[in-house]
């Protein structure tokens, strides 16, 4: 039965759907559960460090049903859209438009891209396909490129501009973040092109090609649906862009591999914040467990580990997010588990 209480990331999907659906202020319903009573259940839940044994992952990675569950948000996600966009099409207060909008913004961080996240990291061309999929509903498909062949190199050191640095704030790293991420996918793409000897301005580069798909799924929903749907789409996937580069500031934030003779030292446990907080580990697929995901990034969701040497969240990935948007409450928690005492 362990393999089931990973179906509550169909929590995020169902609490979207529910808020677009109910009237008035009940459209920030997804709202206040995820980033309101989320954070706090996990204030006071303990963390469980526990990990499966080496004949439980065998037994959970024959186990076919755990990527079923995650290939099950693909479509959900286009379903809770377009009922979105059919929704948001109609004439409603604007604090109405913006809870329906929040929501759906929530679905594209949590689905859209954690969700593509995971299977980005799959080496089969199907599920490597489904993470694009997803990541066109956020309009951030370069992520599949620079989060793979860049991020995964150059975490935790001053080349990725996905690793907040120590003392940046949450709001100047999403300046650095988001407009670093596009332009590292269209270098890493020229290289590989290059390597490969395909032409740059060729249908071979797949930056290219998102860009092209990107804008005629704007096109198709501006046409279907309207102008005011598109505006309300591209507003929800600045959200879940914005939750997405959030979740990125604090997983590694200050925190720094050394520099050898012969490069990096190799990612290790210290080099990404982990949290064991057990509502966010399953509502994002085991995504805080994140520094055995760095240690091993092919490591399926169900089987990542805790480490006792890897750098500990105070509390959950949603309680965190929450804190990080107030800089000095962030430096201030922060600061005392990156610094030794007589630093402080």
């Amino acid at each position: 039965m362990k393999k089931w209480k990973y179906m509550a990331v169909y929590t995020t999907p169902f609490l979207v759907a529910l808020s677009i659906y109910l009237p008035g202020w009940w459209s920030y319903t997804a709202l206040v559960v995820l980033f309101g009573v989320v954070p706090g259940l996990e204030l006071f839940t303990k963390a469980s460090t526990a990990n499966l044994n080496e004949v439980e992952e065998r037994e959970v990675l024959k186990d076919r049903s755990y990527d079923w569950i995650l290939y099950g948000l693909v479509p959900l996600q286009f379903i809770v859209l377009a009922y979105f966009l059919l929704v948001i099409q109609q004439p409603i207060p604007f604090y109405e438009w913006l809870g329906n909008v929040t929501a759906m913004g929530l679905a594209c961080g949590v689905i859209g891209i954690n969700a593509a996240h995971e299977l980005g990291h799959r080496l089969t061309k199907y599920e490597q396909n489904m993470s694009k999929v997803l990541l066109l509903t956020s309009l951030y498909m370069h992520f599949f490129i620079e989060h793979n062949r860049g991020h995964h190199k150059h975490v935790s050191t001053d080349e990725d501009p996905a690793s907040a640095k120590y003392g940046e704030s949450l709001f100047a790293f999403h300046l650095r973040s988001i407009s670093g991420s596009w332009l590292s996918a269209w270098k890493l793409e020229a290289q590989q092109l290059k390597r490969q000897g395909h032409s740059f301005w060729s249908w071979h580069n797949e930056m290219l090609r998102f860009q092209t798909i990107q804008l005629l799924f704007l096109a198709v929903i501006g046409v279907v649906f309207g102008g005011q749907a598109l505006l309300a789409f591209l507003a929800a996937a600045m959200i879940g862009i914005l939750l997405l580069e959030t979740v990125n500031y604090i997983e590694h934030y200050g925190l720094r591999r050394k520099k050898t003779e012969r490069g990096y030292e190799r990612t290790m446990h210290i080099h990404s914040w982990n949290s064991n907080h057990p509502i966010g580990r399953l509502l994002l697929l085991e995504l805080s467990r994140h520094s055995d995901h760095h240690y091993v990034a092919s490591r399926k969701y169900p089987i990542l580990r805790h480490f006792d040497d890897s750098p500990q969240m105070p509390t959950g990935y949603p309680g965190m997010m929450l804190l990080a948007a107030i800089p000095p409450l962030w430096f201030s928690v922060m600061h005392r588990r990156i610094l030794p005492k007589s630093e402080i």
